[in-house]
């Protein structure tokens, strides 16, 4: 796929300015979380666009208030009403409002049996272009954008890069993450897997590179990486090990193979494959998941803007495909991804799945799980449920867009690594319908408390397919999995303030779920479960399953509604006094301790609380549950993702993205993460570049910076 590129000498200077008008749009944009750069890149400056989904699904407020209506005439309570809805799962959201936790003593503490022990830091200013850790605790890099995998692998060198160079390296902008201790290695050996979203070609690649080879280049620092580390023994730092035999690059000319229901249907057919099985690439991949039985699970998210269509199809619409020239200019290189010519029609419905890559074998196919559905996944996280079913919940990022759940057909077995890989191709999918139980006048948009101290209720899962079929009407199974959107809309399902992780939380077995937040929703639209008008700083969901997760019914609350105790009299952190915590703003990923507590990753506090976004731990249990401690910051105009808590090791991973995303190849905003002398030039190594960083006890701050 690599081709030769033109000499620079071709270059002409008014393809740069192209380029540039195209790559930093909307820079005068203030009204999401993030920067205008960030928006344009990360996401295509999806909240200033119109709302995908136009769907007339009822706001669950307008169901509680006509109910409401009709219980006040037969004198129903409220906890009844409820059980009139959705029967017996009533029962545990009628008691699930939270009473104020007893006043805790002013300053930070330690999370409940939590084995990692700090002081937590105060917010760190949106100007600070560092990595804050606690007292006592030291970071450093395990591996950088740019970093060689390969002994042939180049090394980096920024003023030169090509897409060959570039395929040898790690790729930039890491978002999900996870490192596997190898077994068998008594804890020295392990294999680090890390996603790459997006590129930023204005601070990567020099202004003098052709426009040819930034593409093509950009098209390689995209996709997915696995890295074997190592270290001298539990508790120390990862280092990691170029050429290792795990190693592994996947880029946009890696075969993936479809599976599922889908796979084969003519919606997933194109001229260059006429099986409909094989895809080239997985891109814009943001949170994953790893799975009970060792692989990794990946979300292909705003895959949207790297298309180019003239005139959209209603369904292309629905995932947010316009008729705008795609930034990117990929179209240019690849004509696949103009899905006006024949080599692009259907590629767009080749992306926005679920993928899954077994990092122990370096010649495995990875592959794209049809059953799961297509939309923006965040990510996928999987369980076993008691009945042996493999269980996975995802959400899509999008304002208004929904919750879903899949329930594997077959059950797993122990230790029959090949059988379970089979456990995603084939069983159930599901949309959540959510609905509160307070009245409907006290869900007003402002985020205030209705009179039962809590926003809670019960919730079912709408099921859209069953053993291959449809049960949505005059949808076809693949038409559901295709454009599971349409078929969500069809069913009804809630509408949320941008659904992003799902996790479940290994030690109490409940589902929590990050709504990053929703500028968009009116103070009309407001219901229970997403109660604040413009909504900047978002929430979390709380979900308990009725039975085991295979359930079809679940009680819910919102565990935590994230802002500035300060500024919005509106937050709330599970009943904890508000002015004991650390304040953040939009999370977006989670992960639990081996205690069950919460930690949760930021992205768009700049834009918000005018903070650097940060990593925090919540406490889940005793006496000071709900109270959050901020564990560390990222540096200027980073987002921290995919945080890996290994409290057992002593040992935090985050991966730092987009650090300095509003700089420019000759005005770097961020040094991160070498921190080379002040004016270095760029094509010295003076610019930032995204990593995958480690936390752990011992002097404070990087020792090599």
């Amino acid at each position: 796929m690599v081709k030769a590129v033109r000499n620079r000498s071709m270059w002409k200077a008014s393809e740069v300015s192209d380029l540039k008008k195209r790559l930093l749009p909307m820079l005068g944009h203030t009204s999401g979380k993030r920067s205008a750069m960030t928006c344009a890149l990360k996401c295509d400056n999806a909240c200033a666009k119109g709302v995908c989904n136009t769907s007339d699904n009822n706001y669950f407020r307008d169901i509680v208030s006509a109910e409401f209506s009709r219980r006040n005439m037969l004198g129903v309570s409220g906890a009844g009403m409820v059980a009139l809805m959705f029967g017996g799962g009533a029962a545990a959201a009628s008691g699930s409002a939270a009473g104020l936790a007893p006043a805790a003593k002013k300053g930070f503490g330690s999370g409940n049996a939590s084995k990692l022990k700090f002081a937590g830091i105060d917010g760190v200013a949106n100007t600070v272009d560092d990595v804050v850790v606690p007292k006592g605790y030291n970071w450093e890099p395990v591996i950088r954008w740019g970093d060689p995998l390969f002994h042939d692998s180049a090394e980096f060198d920024p003023e030169n890069q090509t897409p060959e160079s570039q395929a040898g390296q790690f790729g930039y902008n890491c978002d999900y993450l996870d490192i596997i201790e190898i077994q068998g290695s008594n804890g020295k050996r392990g294999v680090l897997f890390s996603n790459h979203e997006y590129t930023n070609e204005n601070i990567m690649f020099p202004p003098d590179m052709d426009i040819s080879q930034v593409r093509k280049t950009a098209m390689a620092a995209h996709g997915l990486s696995v890295v074997e580390v190592e270290r001298k023994g539990k508790g120390q730092p990862w280092k990691y090990v170029r050429g290792a035999k795990l190693n592994r690059r996947f880029l946009m000319d890696t075969e993936y193979e479809l599976t599922g229901p889908a796979a084969g249907s003519d919606l997933l057919k194109t001229k260059a494959d006429a099986s409909g099985r094989v895809v080239l690439g997985t891109q814009n991949n943001c949170a994953g998941g790893t799975t009970p039985w060792g692989t990794i699970l990946s979300g292909e998210e705003n895959f949207n803007q790297y298309f180019k269509v003239s005139a959209p199809t209603d369904e292309q619409r629905r995932y947010g495909l316009t008729n705008t020239n795609p930034s990117r200019g990929w179209h240019v290189e690849e004509p696949r991804f103009d899905t006006d010519t024949p080599d692009g029609k259907n590629e767009d419905n080749r992306f926005g799945w679920i993928v899954e890559v077994d990092p122990f074998d370096p010649t495995s196919t990875p592959r794209k799980h049809t059953a799961l559905g297509r939309f923006k996944h965040e990510g996928a996280n999987v369980t076993i449920a008691k009945s042996g079913h493999a269980v996975s919940y995802s959400g899509d990022d999008e304002r208004f867009d929904y919750l879903y759940k899949f329930v594997s057909k077959d059950t797993y077995r122990e230790g029959d690594k090949k059988h379970n890989m089979s456990l995603l191709t084939e069983g159930d999918l599901y949309v959540a319908s959510f609905s509160g139980n307070s009245p409907a006048n006290q869900i007003d948009g402002s985020g205030v408390l209705p009179s039962d101290g809590a926003f809670d209720g019960v919730g079912h899962w709408i099921q859209l397919t069953r053993n291959n079929e449809s049960l949505v009407p005059d949808m076809e199974v693949d038409q559901v999995l295709v454009y599971t959107r349409l078929a969500a809309d069809k069913m009804g399902a809630t509408k949320m303030d941008r659904p992003e992780d799902v996790e479940i939380n290994p030690v109490n077995g409940k589902i929590y779920v990050a709504c990053t937040n929703n500028i968009n929703r009116t103070a009309a639209q407001a219901d229970e479960p997403n109660p604040r008008a413009n909504n900047r700083h978002g929430h979390i969901v709380e979900m308990t399953e009725t039975g085991d997760q295979t359930s079809t019914q679940f009680a819910w609350k919102l565990l935590l509604v994230a802002g500035d105790p300060e500024m919005d009299e509106s937050v709330y952190f599970n009943g904890y006094p508000a002015d004991q915590v650390q304040p953040l703003s939009c999370p977006d990923n989670l992960a639990f301790d081996s205690a069950g507590n919460l930690w949760i990753s930021t992205d768009g506090q700049p834009g918000t609380i005018q903070r650097n976004d940060a990593l925090y731990r919540v406490t889940m249990e005793g006496p000071e549950m709900g109270k959050v401690e901020q564990f560390m910051a990222v540096p200027i105009d980073a987002e921290t993702c995919g945080p890996v808590i290994h409290d057992e090791d002593g040992l935090v991973f985050v991966a730092v993205q987009h650090p300095g995303e509003d700089g420019s190849w000759d005005k770097q905003r961020s040094l991160f993460p070498d921190y080379l002398p002040a004016g270095t030039p760029s094509g010295k190594g003076g610019l930032p570049r995204p990593a995958v960083i480690q936390m752990f006890k011992g002097k404070n701050g990087f020792v090599g910076r």
